[in-house]
């Protein structure tokens, strides 16, 4: 039987600045139910209100309309995005000064997992440090409903493996707002979306969100031009924009799958004659940097051992490893910012870079969008380009009546893809992007993703975003914190594969600069040639997949009834968890088949 909500807003409403934000008497109410075991991803743009909602469910601002109802003894612990540092000495004092406060060994033990020092001074502790012990902080308080406000921002990849881990494990209730799409895969069973004032929910985890998100833009459309409505099918031109977006992606995605096999092929020298690669006379004219038996220390330790790498003008290389690990360090080495301690590199003298930082402070509050993009003017320059500064703003997502808004009014995300929008205007044939995903919402990661694969130079990016890795660089440098540094035609997943290899534990550097440098271990030989049970399950995978969404959609139309969970409790639990049960099978019959496809096809 279907548990009762621990927490309810029924008729939610709240105006923010002369207009309602959420709900209000022009929209259909908002109601809101989360229940004791949800895993919910909230999802939207930035600036629709999502930690706003974070703040009404943890009661910090009141609502204008509706009523909110909650469990009697339930503990709700909100992890903010930015949390305030101030007045604390360290960040053990930090910690047990929640509105719960855990016991010191609680804190202690969630702390040493995470590796890090709660003594640390609070306000010399780096960006993940503090990130950490807001973590520690939270969930030592035991909370039955969770709300975590980006939570993997600032965090290494072990830390965010662990945190993983421990969601999966955890008993309560969860809302997460993120933007790694692979955390919210893994994690996440049912998705709120708020979206233009109102909230919408799916029983599918965040896996099926941007199907549903199309299709609920393509009947809006639908309507619209049945009721020849102009003005709405004008409100639509951003929706319409996502999804011609995701499309043309599709297209971009079989190009980087071809820059990938490319420049595979440069660093095994086996296959370089079944690709039919240039010479290697141009392959060297194409060059922009050459590191060559890079090796550079810090107080006897060594960060970056023996590198060599030569990178092509076009490359998208992305530098993943653990905080502290080297990364850094590696980017300003290759970008001439470093010297090394031995060995060379050259740049070329035409390369012209522009560094897109994690800091982000470099835009002043009281700044309008219009002085920040445009220099107070109506036009920009965009990479040669004259453009309306307007029309630029609505390539990046904007609506265009907020030239004359400060910066300070727009919210983090908004400031972050304002940065984005400035900066890649700017004529340059480098890129250096440094944690470029944190606060930015998936559209905009769309549109980055977009920029980056149109971008007709060579881009280095720093991220602990797996998703994002996966859906844009060529070539993984991946660092174990030693001194080595594999390199690895394809994304963070093809750089995790190379790390389970056996004998993984102790990878070699591979250089493409270097002929005396050991190449990669081949690959396995594909499978072609499917097995009967696999020819089968080939063949007979589409249409058991659209049994599954025929059964999927059946049971979210009956679901969508909102008296069904009080008048028939039972009924609703059974369908939900047969919908649960379907969309388990549907992922796993899409994927085998995907599986299958790709040995056909190869």
């Amino acid at each position: 039987m279907a548990q009762p909500p621990i927490l309810s807003w029924e008729g939610l409403g709240l105006q923010q600045g002369g207009h309602w934000l959420l709900g209000g008497p022009e929209r259909a109410p908002i109601d809101l139910h989360i229940g004791p075991r949800d895993r919910l991803a909230l999802i939207g743009r930035n600036g629709v209100g999502k930690t706003t909602l974070f703040r009404l469910i943890d009661n910090r601002i009141e609502a204008d309309l509706g009523t909110r109802k909650i469990k009697p003894g339930t503990r709700i612990v909100l992890l903010e995005q930015e949390p305030d540092f101030t007045g604390y000495t360290t960040l053990m004092d930090f910690a047990l000064d929640g509105e719960h406060p855990p016991a010191t060994h609680e804190v202690e033990a969630i702390a040493g997992q995470l590796g890090i020092d709660m003594a640390t001074p609070a306000a010399t502790a780096s960006g993940g440090e503090k990130r950490r012990a807001a973590i520690a902080r939270a969930l030592a308080q035991d909370p039955d409903l969770l709300l975590m406000d980006e939570p993997t921002n600032h965090l290494d990849l072990s830390a965010i493996d662990w945190l993983e881990d421990w969601l999966t494990r955890y008993r309560g209730a969860f809302v997460v707002i993120s933007h790694d799409r692979t955390f919210l895969k893994r994690l996440t069973s049912a998705t709120l979306w708020l979206d233009r004032g109102t909230i919408r929910r799916k029983e599918v985890g965040f896996g099926g969100y941007e199907a549903w998100e199309e299709q609920v833009y393509a009947e809006e459309a639908r309507n619209a031009e049945r009721l020849d409505a102009k003005l709405k099918i004008e409100a639509h031109w951003l929706e319409r924009g996502v999804t011609a977006r995701r499309k043309r992606n599709q297209g971009r995605l079989e190009k980087l799958w071809q820059m990938r096999a490319a420049r595979a092929a440069m660093i095994s020298a086996s296959s370089t004659a079944k690709l039919k690669l240039a010479s290697d006379e141009e392959f060297k004219s194409k060059s922009v940097i050459v590191a060559e038996k890079v090796s550079k220390s810090f107080d006897r330790r060594v960060v970056i051992k023996d590198f060599s790498l030569r990178i092509q003008r076009g490359d998208r290389i992305g530098i993943v490893g653990a905080n502290g690990a080297g990364k850094t360090t590696l980017l300003k080495l290759l970008t001439g910012e470093m010297a090394p301690d031995t060995g060379s590199v050259t740049i070329a003298k035409t390369l012209s870079g522009v560094m897109i930082d994690q800091q982000r402070g470099l835009m002043e509050p009281d700044r309008t969008v219009r002085q920040v993009l445009a220099e107070g003017g109506d036009w920009i320059d965009v990479r040669g380009v004259r453009k309306h500064a307007q029309g630029y703003l609505k390539d990046f997502l904007f609506d265009p009546k907020i030239v004359d808004t400060k910066v300070g009014a727009l919210s983090g995300g908004e400031r972050s893809r304002l940065l984005l929008a400035r900066e890649f205007a700017r004529t340059a044939n480098l890129l250096i992007l440094d944690e470029p995903t944190n606060d930015l919402d998936l559209e905009t990661l769309d549109l980055l993703q977009e920029v980056i694969a149109d971008f007709d130079g060579t881009v280095l990016i720093v991220s602990h975003d797996r998703d994002f890795l996966d859906r844009t660089v060529t070539l993984t440098l991946g660092l174990d914190g030693s001194g080595k540094v594999d390199v690895v035609a394809g994304g963070y997943e093809d750089w995790e594969k190379k790390r389970r290899e056996p004998g993984a534990a102790k990878p070699k550097t591979v250089s493409t600069a270097s002929k005396s440098a050991a190449p990669p271990p081949p690959p396995p030989p594909r499978a072609d040639k499917l097995s009967y049970k696999d020819q089968r399950d080939y063949e007979l995978l589409p249409a058991r997949i659209e049994e599954l969404e025929a059964a999927i959609a059946k049971g979210e139309a009956i679901l969508s009834d909102p008296d069904l969970y009080t008048s028939d409790p039972q009924k609703f639990a059974t369908i939900s968890k047969g919908i649960e049960n379907a969309q388990t099978e549907k992922d796993a019959a899409e994927e085998r088949w995907l599986e299958l496809a790709e040995r056909v096809e190869g």
